[in-house]
């Protein structure tokens, strides 16, 4: 009989032959994910939940998802993207950082926040008394848009089933937005960036703090006081976890 990973392995390399014949909705349609332990249910959500995997088996769940992120073309900007850019860090992390999708940097290393705005990022955190490798990064959108324009409705749609499957998977006690457009997605909102720093948040239960993208530091560096205000809320919210 095929063990648990195995079967995964075989399931894993039949989407792609499928995907690679044009099959493009077997991914993650109907799937149930858990709440974060102690998290209340979310009332009025129907969207889909995703089931998080048995203990000892998470980094093999990330790997198995990157797999399946790898090789979608659910929607246009696989032709142009030159790789998939999953999400780097600690599979365990307390502190998750969401932004809005990856850059030509990211596009090109496969990894997010790895150009000027990924650099201030890893200072803001090791500012924060923590590790690049101690937290988790990703994106709403796992391709980089054309010219880095906003992500498009359509694109979200066929991308977002990853990001609740990476955030059931697991499971921060703290959900970091950085800027605008990923704070929207996120929280299915189009209140202003700074009406949304000054209020509090949840996604699926977990609490979300939002700030300023990195590069919108870089562009405006008046931005870097009130994001620090905002990181000192995050941890200490973090110390009292």
């Amino acid at each position: 009989m095929a063990s648990r990973s195995e079967s995964r392995r075989a399931a894993a390399g039949a989407l792609k032959r499928l995907e690679r014949k044009g099959v493009r909705s077997v991914y993650l349609d109907g799937a149930t994910r858990a709440p974060a332990p102690g998290a209340p249910a979310a009332a009025g959500d129907d969207a889909p939940t995703i089931p998080a995997p048995a203990a000892g088996n998470v980094a093999a769940s990330l790997d198995e998802l990157r797999e399946t992120v790898s090789a979608c073309t659910r929607c246009p900007l696989h032709a142009t993207r030159t790789q998939a850019v999953f999400g780097v860090g600690n599979p365990h992390a307390d502190l998750m950082f969401i932004g809005e999708a990856p850059g030509a940097d990211e596009d090109r290393k496969g990894e997010p926040f790895v150009g000027r705005a990924g650099q201030l990022l890893n200072k803001i955190i090791a500012a924060m008394g923590m590790k690049r490798e101690d937290v988790y990064i990703t994106n709403i959108l796992k391709s980089r848009p054309p010219n880095n324009r906003d992500p498009q409705p359509s694109e979200v749609e066929a991308c977002e089933a990853y990001l609740r499957q990476q955030i059931a998977i697991i499971q921060p006690k703290y959900i970091c937005a950085l800027g605008r457009v990923a704070a929207h997605w996120l929280l299915k909102t189009d209140a202003p960036l700074g009406a949304m720093r000054t209020r509090q948040h949840t996604y699926e239960g977990i609490p979300v703090i939002v700030t300023y993208h990195p590069a919108a530091l870089l562009r405006n560096p008046g931005f870097k006081a009130p994001c620090w205000e905002d990181m000192k809320k995050l941890m200490a919210l973090l110390k009292d976890a």
